[in-house]
């Protein structure tokens, strides 16, 4: 009889395989579970690294994607609460060290990856791009003087703990001004930086910036391999504020964001000063004449008016200093010169502007063949140092989306004498006595003839101006002096001493347009007061251009003016040409412009 309490061999061996099973379900179970921690765990980093990534690099976009008035709002919001706190949001002084310019200079070239941390510099300039890497390092653009260089804003590196670091730079702005001091260095990947301990914002930009493309546009507007220089062509393409009326009204704007802009007004700046010690050179002395005058003389021109209350009298503003600059040679002043602004109240288009720059001088014992010399040497060796070695530029004399022409300042200029070339072009043969009506009657009909259109009043001299504009300054692409005008047309200009009619007077036109005007002076008396007699007829047959008499300026001429050439150019036009801009305006930095309504 067998024991029950002993188990069958077949029991035993099914006990053995439900513990296997149940052990592999365990395995399994436990496998699992470390699975979905394991996944859960990668999830909520994932999340809090989107979070993190949120937080440093959408917020930008966002406001981006903001209205403008809410952004001020939130910007104004923030400078109070600072102000509240005790910060002073707008500190008065910041110690630069080097500018950006000089710090690229000392600092190019470091070796990638080269940090110089026992070296310490202090810059300055404005942030014009923002990106984020986490909440512990931010990179900037800082941009001074034309020049770009990296910020890296690195929370390890800062004077602020991470808290601080992190709410310090979500608060920085584009565009705002900021001071940081730290240490040079360049990046893995070879970019020059500066490595900020101490990082102050100096001034917040409360509106908010149009913004570039890309990093990429960023770096191709703002830090070109191959800069502009005078001469060249121009690269509106490359403009981040492109729209002509906002740039014209917000200059601020313009400068800050298109830094090729910047390059036009140094240009500009540096035709002033080449002229200036041109003239200096030559033993010239610099004054300044009244811009507000009884008489509005010097010039063919209509005058703005103003009133002087005190005196109880009306004013011309200037529209030439040329009466004024004579009577100092007059005095003994026997070279002066003047460069300022003139005043006409005229049309305004693309190469007139009512406030213009002149520069006009006085040269006693010269006539205007030495100064036709003088700006053949003046303007080729001008283009020379602008270009940096070359007498051509090339200018959009046909828009911009035409292929530009090439002008040649290759000295010495073309010369060509007005009346007789008129003949020749036109086929006129035009009556010799230029005051008759005769006259009058024959360039009339040479008008008619050929479809050229002359407003009235039909002056002699107005007709001659339209037909010499017809047919020889088309001509005029590269610098060609146009000689000899007639008296009637030059009542300041000296007779021609072997030409009766016409006048030792040349015009320098450049690329069909008057840049230099010059002549040898009428310096007699009499002749002087016969010419303002003639141009009084002409007023009062309704040229409000014609010259006014100036009794004060023909006294002084009865003291004796030594024989004297006189010359006058327009900055502004030759600021055009050498800056390839087809519009007055590209080259004043706060041009006229109507009131928005």
């Amino acid at each position: 009889m067998e024991d029950s309490s002993e188990p069958p061999s077949t029991g035993a061996g099914a006990g053995e395989t439900t513990s296997k099973n149940a052990l592999k379900r365990e395995l399994k179970n436990k496998q699992r579970e470390e699975e979905r921690k394991r996944k859960e765990e990668e999830k909520a980093k994932k999340a809090a690294e989107m979070q993190r990534a949120k937080d440093n690099k959408s917020a930008p976009a966002d406001e981006d994607d903001m209205d403008p008035t809410q952004y001020l709002e939130n910007r104004l919001k923030y400078l109070a609460v600072q102000k509240a706190e005790g910060k002073n949001p707008y500190p008065h002084k910041f110690f630069v060290t080097l500018s950006v310019d000089q710090y690229i200079k000392e600092y190019g070239g470091l070796s990638d990856g080269q940090h110089l941390q026992d070296v310490s510099v202090s810059l300055a300039g404005r942030i014009m791009h923002k990106r984020a890497s986490g909440s512990k390092l931010v990179f900037y653009d800082l941009h001074g003087g034309g020049f770009k260089v990296q910020v890296m804003a690195d929370a390890s590196k800062s004077d602020l703990d991470e808290a601080e670091f992190s709410k310090f730079h979500s608060n920085v702005k584009r565009g705002d001004i900021v001071g940081v001091t730290g240490f040079p260095g360049k990046s893995k990947k070879g970019e020059l930086s500066i490595f900020p301990k101490t990082f102050v914002v100096l001034s917040h930009c409360l509106h908010m910036m149009p913004r570039q493309k890309s990093a990429a546009a960023a770096d191709n507007a703002n830090l070109k391999r191959n800069p502009w220089v005078p001469g060249s062509t121009r690269n509106p393409e490359t403009y981040i504020l492109k729209d002509q009326e906002t740039r014209y009204r917000l200059r601020h704007l313009d400068l800050m964001l298109n830094p090729e802009v910047r390059e036009i007004f140094k240009t500009r700046s540096k035709i002033i000063s080449y002229i200036r010690r041109f003239l200096d050179d030559l033993d010239f002395f610099e004054v300044e004449t009244p811009m507000m005058n009884m008489i509005a003389g010097g010039a063919a021109a209509r005058p703005f008016v103003t009133h002087h209350n005190e005196l109880n009298m009306r004013l011309f503003m200037r529209i030439a200093p040329e009466l004024y600059l004579k009577e100092l040679v007059v005095g003994g002043l026997d070279r002066v010169y003047e460069i300022g602004k003139q005043f006409r109240n005229e049309g305004i288009d693309l190469t007139h502007n009512p406030e213009f720059t002149t520069c006009e001088f006085y040269m006693a014992y010269k006539d205007y063949n030495d100064l036709m010399d003088i700006t053949e040497q003046m303007l080729s060796g001008m283009v020379k140092e602008l270009t940096k070695g070359s007498y051509k530029i090339k200018y959009h004399a046909d828009g911009t989306d035409k292929e530009p022409i090439e002008i040649d300042f290759t000295p010495p200029f073309r010369r060509i004498d007005m009346i007789e070339e008129l003949e020749k072009m036109a086929g006129l043969d035009i009556p010799k006595d230029l005051s008759s009506e005769e006259a009058n009657q024959y360039l009339k009909d040479a008008c008619l003839k050929y479809e050229i259109k002359c407003p009235p009043p039909e002056t002699t001299a107005r007709l001659l101006d339209k037909l010499v504009g017809h047919f020889l300054e088309e001509t005029c692409i590269n610098p060609t002096f146009i000689i000899n005008h007639p008296e009637i047309m030059s009542p300041l200009a000296k007779w021609h001493r072997t030409k009766p009619g016409l006048t030792e007077r040349f015009e320098l036109f450049v690329n069909k347009r008057e840049l230099c005007n010059a002549y040898t002076e009428l310096n007699d008396p009499v002749v002087q007061r016969q010419r303002f007699a003639e141009q009084l007829k002409d007023r009062q047959s309704g040229d409000d251009e014609a010259m006014a008499l100036d009794e004060t300026f023909c006294t002084a001429l009865e003291y004796g003016l030594p024989p004297t050439g006189g010359w006058g150019l327009g900055i502004d036009r030759l600021t055009m040409l050498l800056t390839d801009s087809q519009n007055i305006k590209e080259v004043l930095l706060f041009p006229a412009m109507k009131p928005q309504d």
